[in-house]
């Protein structure tokens, strides 16, 4: 326990690089060949970083990244690159409807007078 005048700190450590798993162990874990982790990597579809030795090192959590892209291979007649823009669009869409639900729970629904007429043409009186 510290004395009470003075501040607790406490120091930041780095993330050690042995967080990240090499390929061959990611590819365990994603259940696919390690080439195709390879190939992910060098279609810009999973980030990576260099470790100390050279080697590729990926987090643990793309690993549900991996799984969503074979899904979606599985599902749909494309290839992996095609992919990687369907998976930005549908980020994007997720985005876009998260915006939405937001926006719609803290600007409330502007409702129509019975003044106001709705919102239909004008019907010319020749007609009527």
């Amino acid at each position: 326990m510290s004395p009470p005048g003075r501040p607790v700190r406490y120091p930041l450590v780095p993330r050690p690089a042995s967080a990240l798993l090499d390929h061959e162990e990611f590819a365990r874990r994603c259940g696919v060949h390690p080439e195709l982790v390879r190939r992910f990597w060098a279609l810009g579809l999973i980030p990576a970083a260099r470790r100390p030795d050279g080697s590729l090192g990926f987090s643990p959590a793309q690993v549900p990244a991996v799984a969503r892209f074979q899904r979606l291979h599985a599902t749909l007649p494309l290839n992996y690159a095609a992919l990687g823009l369907v998976c930005d669009l549908l980020d994007r869409i997720t985005d876009l409807e998260t915006a939405l639900r937001v926006r719609g729970r803290t600007e409330p629904v502007r409702r129509r007078s019975p003044q106001e007429p709705a919102n239909q043409p004008e019907r010319s009186q020749r007609w009527t």
